[in-house]
């Protein structure tokens, strides 16, 4: 089973503006984001670095993390998250970036790098996180690569030729990208994949809704799993099983969802009482992890969140384990099956900064696409 992030494009953009917002919160920023792995069976906190998106069994973990030199570079950890290596670039210089979301059980890692020449592409590697490679896009000028499973069938979403942005799957060890269309409106974003190769993730609607969406074995037949009365949901993962988790709107706030085995029932799990939450992992178990604010009025508190089997009692993390130095766990970035969460702390104080950052990036989004400068706000990416 794999645990993929993401990510993210207008669903996870909060996400991203964490990493830019806290940056400007404070001057100490080696202390504002950090990636931590929590072992729920032991209670014990380990230590990771940078910015985690990404977990599988064994607990190697995936993300990004800043360089000597400049720009942050992909990494991938040993087993429970010992000893971060750089997975470097597809450009193959320092200053060019990457960033990694998702990893499979053999330690294929897949993500968004520059390129020589600057422009973002998806990539793969090969087992153990060695070897990077262009996945190439759908024939526009760039690609991200958010999920993959354990016969290395990779998502993600793509620029096309005519400038659309679609989700796409390819066949195993990432070889040959499909397009997976749309539910009939002019995007798709694919987050998740299982092993089966159903893929989840959002389409624009006929109706320009944005909905949830699964598909049927390898990428086939994409199908809405609508929404709950409101202007919109978002399958950001997906496990084993079929069972989707994500974030819907309602009149009121942005609560997370969870379905039965095949996408099917969707159901309120809610949040922690603020307007925002994301989704950003789930096991086997459908036990899922991701992060809601803790207040309403202006801008609060964002905890990181796990739930039980099957989405039931949501928890907030820092009531089962503590954070070092007196931080606070603010996102939960993936969770495998063997009771490991990802978790991002950050000082409390910061946190107001970090949402407030995240509002004007979404603002700033919702001009772009007015205006019709729709793209990949994922270049930042998160988590």
């Amino acid at each position: 089973m794999k645990i993929i992030r993401g990510f993210k494009v207008r669903g996870f953009i909060l996400a991203a503006a964490f990493s830019a917002g806290l940056s400007l919160a404070t001057s100490a920023s080696a202390q504002v984001r950090y990636s931590y792995l929590v072992d729920l069976n032991s209670k014990t906190v380990t230590a990771i670095g940078g910015t985690a998106n990404g977990i599988n069994d064994a607990g190697q973990v995936v993300g990004r993390s800043s360089t000597a030199v400049a720009g942050d570079h992909a990494f991938i950890t040993g087993p429970d998250g010992m000893g971060m290596r750089d997975l470097g670039t597809l450009g193959g210089q320092d200053w060019n970036s990457s960033q990694a979301f998702g990893i499979n059980e053999a330690g294929q890692v897949v993500g968004e790098s520059q390129t020589f020449n600057g422009v973002t592409h998806a990539f793969i590697t090969g087992p153990d996180g060695m070897g990077i490679r262009d996945l190439g896009t759908l024939g526009g000028n760039r690609s991200v690569a958010y999920g993959i499973n354990d016969a290395g069938q990779v998502v993600g979403i793509s620029d096309t030729a005519g400038g659309a942005t679609h989700a796409f799957i390819t066949g195993p060890d990432g070889m040959g990208m499909r397009d997976l269309g749309t539910l009939g409106g002019g995007y798709s974003e694919a987050y998740g994949i299982n092993d089966a190769g159903q893929v989840a993730g959002v389409s624009e609607t006929a109706g320009s809704g944005r909905h949830a969406f699964i598909t049927g074995p390898d990428g086939m037949g994409m199908r809405d799993l609508g929404t709950f009365g409101g202007s919109y949901s978002n399958a950001s993962v997906i496990n084993d099983a079929g069972q989707v988790a994500g974030f819907f709107a309602t009149a009121e706030a942005q609560h997370a969802f969870i379905t039965g085995p095949d996408g099917m029932g969707m159901r309120d799990i809610g949040t922690f009482g603020g307007f925002y939450l994301y989704v950003f992992g789930i096991d086997d178990a459908g036990q899922v992890a991701g992060w809601s604010e803790t207040q309403r009025g202006g801008v609060g508190a964002a905890h990181a969140f796990i739930t039980g089997p099957d989405g039931a009692d949501m928890t907030d993390l820092n009531s089962l384990v503590d954070a070092p130095g007196g931080l606070v766990f603010d996102q939960a970035s993936g969770i495998n099956n063997s009771g490991q969460v990802i978790a991002i702390a950050v000082p409390e104080p910061e946190i107001s900064a970090l949402f407030l950052a995240g509002l004007a990036l979404v603002g700033f989004i919702a001009r772009r696409k007015k205006t019709g400068g729709e793209a990949f706000s994922k270049g930042q990416a998160f988590i």
